[in-house]
């Protein structure tokens, strides 16, 4: 099957300044995809793209088989997009709101309607002015999962509200998305929340890819290493392994990251490497492994760049 969002060496210009950079992805069917990043990395103008909000410089985003740039009311009928500024009538009550949506969503499903409703708690007749923050991201989460979008797009939307009402939503939603066989993109900076959640990830930094790959594949290769050298004098004239990065020295104790890591051939690299010392190998989780990325991508570009 052909890929929900397939992305291929976009860039998007603000004038001299290149917000994204030859990024390339691609969003499997029915699986959940998050693109991950710091603030500012360009995760908001990629999307914006591929909504067909911002027209790239050059390269090309097909969304559900269709060209980003030719993106229309057609196929909008079944993408669900909420974003952390979603604009809505704050005069409306949640009620008007969903009446005034649904013409517009032939596959509008009042069941489905009625059952999020109850799940966010959310109340119909209190107009959306008067709603918390949280309350009005439950209304517009509502007004775009009625229609059962085939592809979901959420940017940072559930950024700022409590911490539990985040978990709340981020499970609720992305736990539907998998239930339904929806295709979902997800941009966050909150990597603990999507951890369990997602299939496949991208972590976006400066506005280029630093990695895209199935998370089972990403935390299969990352590997947190300590080596406690029985002799301090050992640490001297040190070199590391081609996979090996982020390694530090602190008295007789070696701190690295191995990023290709094989029970059997990385375990026998270290033995031989450090055949007298104490060695502790540890799983990362996705926060690790991006600051471990972002960090080592951030030290490889020009300082010129890195002030952007």
């Amino acid at each position: 099957m052909d890929a929900a969002i397939d992305v291929t060496n976009l860039t998007c210009r603000y004038r001299r300044v290149e917000a994204v950079r030859d990024v390339s992805f691609a969003v499997r069917p029915g699986s959940v995809f998050a693109l991950l990043g710091p603030n500012g990395a360009g995760k908001t103008t990629t999307i914006r793209a591929l909504m067909n909000i911002l027209q790239p410089s050059s390269g090309e985003a097909r969304v559900l088989g269709v060209n980003s740039r030719t993106l229309g009311p057609a196929q909008l009928q079944s993408i669900g997009y909420v974003s952390e500024n979603q604009q809505i009538p704050l005069w409306m009550t949640v009620a008007e709101l969903l009446a005034y949506c649904k013409p517009f969503y032939p596959s509008w499903d009042d069941a489905l309607c009625h059952k999020l409703l109850d799940d966010f708690g959310l109340p119909l007749n209190v107009r959306i002015e008067r709603m918390s923050r949280g309350m009005r991201v439950k209304t517009a989460l509502v007004s775009s999962l009625a229609y059962r979008p085939r592809l979901l797009v959420l940017d940072e939307p559930f950024s700022g509200l409590d911490p539990v009402v985040r978990d709340d939503l981020v499970h609720g939603v992305l736990e539907r998305a998998g239930e339904e066989q929806w295709s979902a993109l997800v941009s966050s900076h909150d990597l603990d929340e999507v951890e369990r959640l997602v299939d496949d990830v991208a972590f976006l930094d400066a506005g280029r890819i630093v990695v895209a790959e199935p998370l089972t594949t990403l935390q299969g290769r990352f590997r947190r290493i300590e080596v406690t050298l029985a002799d301090p004098s050992d640490a001297t004239n040190l070199s590391a392994g081609t996979s090996w990065m982020a390694m530090t020295t602190s008295g007789r104790v070696i701190r690295f990251v191995e990023t290709a890591y094989s029970p059997a051939e990385s375990d026998a690299l270290i033995a031989a490497r450090f055949p007298t010392a104490h060695v502790e190998i540890h799983p990362m989780t996705l926060r690790e492994i991006f600051v471990t990325l972002a960090r080592q991508s951030r030290t490889q570009r020009p300082a010129s760049e890195v002030a952007l």
